[in-house]
């Protein structure tokens, strides 16, 4: 008998004679050079359909190794000011995300501390108490267990064990231990921005969610849908989230802007409220009627 292909006795599935060369070919760095390996496969349509950032390494050093405390992205490569002074610089990225709601700073996030967290953020009074009892009632064992195995009687959310409370299906740009991933953030750009415009809108943030879904992880599932949500009624401008207000929203200065800007009488000119939602009721009923 003659010898078989080796294709066929490693098990491996016979190529094609006409078989179509690496669909990735075509992602190109800055400086228009091809990276010496494949970036995705025909066999997995996604990979090709969903571009790496591949020039990140041009503006940010090492962007693949996670920035313990600070958030920084190829248009803001040294990260926030705030996140140096020495008040915050001993803080990862995730628990500088969840200060603002830490008034006292004492460690520990009452279930009013995040009521009043979310009214400062300009939130109507129904939605910061859903607020208030989705999270702390979620989040507060999770991060407990940095202190004690029993349950908090006051579902206080602890900010040490902050990431211990990190979910399933989520973009990946804090790590486990709460540090901010450079090369991930500019992943979801270069996947999820397809106008290039260094911004998302609810549609790509959507499908930004689908895509991170993993298999038997509903908490995760419904955690990042109203993650997103809340950041896109937050801060979306002409149906938008800006990449810079992505980035301040990872690090928590956002939040502080926010509040300051409404204190100081100027209002927060970004965001969808109810006020928003019925005018826009308004015209599109009145499209329709003519």
């Amino acid at each position: 008998m003659g010898k078989k292909s080796s294709a066929r006795s490693s098990g491996r599935p016979n190529p094609k004679s006409n078989q179509e060369s690496s669909p990735m070919t075509s992602a190109l760095n800055e400086d228009g050079d091809a990276p010496p390996f494949d970036l995705a496969v025909s066999r997995c349509p996604q990979t090709a359909e969903r571009h790496q950032a591949l020039d990140t390494d041009s503006v940010i050093s090492k962007p693949a190794i996670a920035r313990a405390n600070l958030a920084v992205t190829t248009s803001a490569p040294d990260g926030s000011p705030e996140s140096k002074t020495p008040e915050i610089k001993d803080y990862t990225v995730l628990q500088q995300h969840v200060l603002f709601w830490d008034r006292d700073g004492d460690g520990e996030i009452y279930p009013w501390d995040t009521y009043i967290g979310f009214r400062d953020l300009g939130f109507s009074v129904l939605f910061s108490l859903f607020s208030m009892m989705n999270i702390n009632s979620t989040l507060s064992y999770p991060t407990r267990l940095a202190v004690s195995w029993w349950p908090d009687p006051w579902f206080r959310i602890y900010v040490k064990g902050i990431p211990k409370a990190k979910h399933g299906s989520d973009t990946g740009v804090y790590d486990r231990e709460g540090r901010f991933v450079p090369q991930l953030f500019e992943d979801m750009f270069s996947k999820w921005d397809v106008h290039g415009s260094g911004s998302l809108s609810a549609g790509e943030l959507w499908n930004m969610i689908r895509a991170n879904r993993l298999a038997a992880d509903p908490f995760g599932w419904g955690a990042a849908f109203l993650e997103w949500g809340t950041t896109w009624l937050m801060t979306q401008k002409d149906g938008r989230v800006s990449k810079e207000d992505l980035r301040q929203t990872y690090d928590g200065t956002i939040f502080w802007k926010i509040k300051e800007a409404r204190e100081q009488g100027k209002g927060w000119n970004k965001g969808f409220g109810l006020r928003d939602f019925v005018d826009l009721t308004r015209r599109q009923s009145k499209a329709h009627v003519m």
